[in-house]
């Protein structure tokens, strides 16, 4: 399948695509823990049922489905020599706690209808349809990751990582909020701890990753643009951080005696907002937030909150960090408040390669021409000579997956940037056109690895 014969097709058929990933996501968002809202995390019980739902339609589409030893879902469409590297295409079906319907799962439903639209099926001489193939000297594999939110046990990128080879064992032991292990949750779910470095693929296996997925903010809607390329994933550090002072009785204590650690975990959350809101493409979050003994009538002797800190590069993330702690020694020495702090989560920013950026750049200028607007989606007059190009903030599977193999990513516009709420969107014509995008783009990379 060349770029000219998509071009080719019928623009129906890639709005009957986009139709079915829509219903699918429909879907999907009714497999809950949390009746009312959108609620899936790793291996429970609606894992196994989304898992077993997407490889039905991995094999409607014609992939070859197995489930790997991290509990991630995959489907193969396998070039003509079995020993071929693959492109792996896809993202993650978990969510965060009252959840979106498309962060992640449009990604991976829109790689399965790409793989229908490439893939080749020749006669045999029986007069039978042979199994479907890559029309690629590479394969096409589909990819829904078991766990990139990390809202079960506090660890992103589960899967992926596990997936890259990165696993680390001491993980093993990380707990949910019901004391469960993740150990413990493995083995109910049907997995072999001891076998999860079967998961692990070779550099020499791939020939890259793709992702398409929403924008998970405001600026491709303000732009009034359907579709972007990805420049480059955040880094991100999380930590867990605890103000220790002294609880006492709140009417009978003093304000010049109180040691109250909640006003002092509460100055250092505007410390955080203060000093990141004038660094570029520096973010500082404050998403949890505890009091303890958490009395009406008791000063606060002990308090707990969350930080996620994102940066485009490592170096200016680590800086912030660094000007953040020295201002919460500050804070907690005018107070006479004690602070600690536990790292828990720390990526590297991943640059998406050249290649596949220009690949998906190339999808791009192929699908935004005059008329192939679906669903009302308002497109420019000529053919755009630059797409957009973003930086992504939010994290993705990609920032594990980019450990073994080239890393490039398809942005779609996203309604007033809202995402991790169930007011998230993303439109039928926009998908359509990104389906068609991302199709174009591993066609371009097809051609370009033939050359190579």
């Amino acid at each position: 399948m060349t770029a000219a014969r998509l071009g080719a097709l019928d623009p129906t058929v890639f709005e009957l695509a986009a139709r079915r990933v829509m219903a699918r996501c429909d879907e999907l968002a009714r497999i809950t823990s949390t009746p009312g809202a959108i609620t899936r995390v790793h291996l429970s019980p609606e894992h196994a049922r989304v898992n077993r739902l997407a490889a039905e339609w991995m094999r409607e589409a014609g992939l070859q489905t197995r489930q790997d030893a991290a509990g991630n879902q995959l489907g193969l469409l396998p070039a003509a020599d079995p020993e071929a590297p693959v492109l792996m295409l896809g993202s993650h079906l978990d969510t965060v706690v009252d959840a979106g319907r498309y962060d992640g799962i449009v990604g991976v439903l829109m790689a399965i209808e790409v793989v229908r639209l490439l893939q080749r099926r020749d006669d045999d001489t029986s007069g039978v349809d042979a199994p479907a193939r890559s029309p690629f000297d590479f394969g096409l594999e589909v990819a829904a990751f078991s766990d990139e939110e990390g809202a079960r046990f506090g660890k992103a990128l589960l899967g992926s990582s596990a997936v890259a080879g990165t696993w680390d064992d001491a993980w093993w032991e990380l707990e949910d909020p019901d004391g469960t292990t993740l150990r413990e949750a493995a083995l109910e779910f049907g997995l072999d701890p001891g076998r999860v470095s079967e998961a692990a693929r070779r550099p020499s296996e791939l020939v890259g990753y793709l992702e398409a997925h929403i924008e998970q903010g405001p600026e491709l809607h303000a732009r009034g643009e359907p579709l972007a390329v990805v420049s480059s994933i955040a880094s991100a550090r999380r930590f867990q951080l605890v103000v220790e002072g002294e609880a006492r009785h709140a009417g009978g204590t003093p304000y010049d005696m109180r040691r109250d650690a909640l006003l002092g975990a509460s100055e250092a959350a505007l410390a955080v907002e203060r000093i990141c809101s004038t660094q570029h493409h520096i973010i500082g979050t404050v998403g949890q937030f505890e009091a303890f003994p958490g009395a009406m009538n008791i000063v606060p002797g002990e308090a707990r909150f969350s930080l996620d800190l994102r940066g485009e590069f490592d170096g200016e993330r680590d800086r912030v960090w660094d000007q953040i702690s020295r201002e919460l020694d500050d804070i907690m020495g005018r107070r006479r408040l004690r602070w600690h702090t536990r790292e828990v989560h720390n990526a590297p920013a991943l640059f998406c390669a050249p290649l596949l950026q220009d690949v998906v750049g190339e999808g791009i200028r192929s699908t935004l021409v005059p008329g192939s607007a679906v669903d009302g989606s308002i497109l420019g007059s000529g053919r755009p000579e630059d797409p957009t190009t973003l930086f992504s903030p939010a994290g993705h599977d990609g920032m594990a997956i980019g450990a073994i193999t080239d890393v490039g990513m398809l942005f779609m516009r996203n309604p007033d940037g809202v995402s991790h709420h169930p007011d998230e969107a993303v439109s039928l014509g926009d998908v359509a056109l990104g389906i068609r995008a991302l199709a174009e783009a591993v066609a371009h990379l097809g051609a370009e690895h033939r050359r190579t």
